[in-house]
């Protein structure tokens, strides 16, 4: 198994920041790397959940994507389950901080040859999905 992980501090308690991820229309505007929009056809906020959605690419490609949410505890931890390839599972972990959150994200491959295959792409689209998130909360 390969895991990409990253921490990110935000000036936010971690139930603000919970709940830009369980509303369906906040989710929408910050998932995904720099330039990705989303277009949700199932959002099931709950442990065993559909989360069904594409990605549009600054190009206009449509990446379709499935998801399940696999483990909710509120203001404190997400685990998504990607179920369409490439398979991965995500833990966004929220722990309180001096200064608000410290977010944890995992994103754990099954198949290492995947990961690497996909390494190039994931990494820099992780800190980009984390500095929609940031740009997120200073709407609230």
């Amino acid at each position: 198994m390969t895991t990409f992980s990253t921490t990110r501090q935000f000036a936010a308690a971690p139930a603000t920041v919970f709940a830009a991820i369980k509303d369906a229309e906040r989710l929408a505007r910050w998932w995904g790397p720099s330039g990705f929009s989303n277009r949700f056809e199932v959002f099931e906020f709950q442990a065993g959940g559909k989360w069904i959605f594409s990605m549009i690419g600054p190009d206009g490609t449509t990446y379709p994507n499935e998801s399940v949410f696999s483990i909710i505890e509120s203001d404190r931890q997400v685990v998504i389950q990607h179920v369409c390839p490439p398979h991965f599972q995500l833990t966004i972990t929220l722990e309180p901080s001096a200064t608000g959150t410290l977010l944890r994200w995992d994103q754990a491959f099954a198949d290492a040859n995947v990961a690497q295959a996909v390494r190039h792409i994931v990494e820099p689209a992780n800190e980009q999905n984390l500095d929609r998130l940031s740009v997120e909360l200073k709407l609230t």
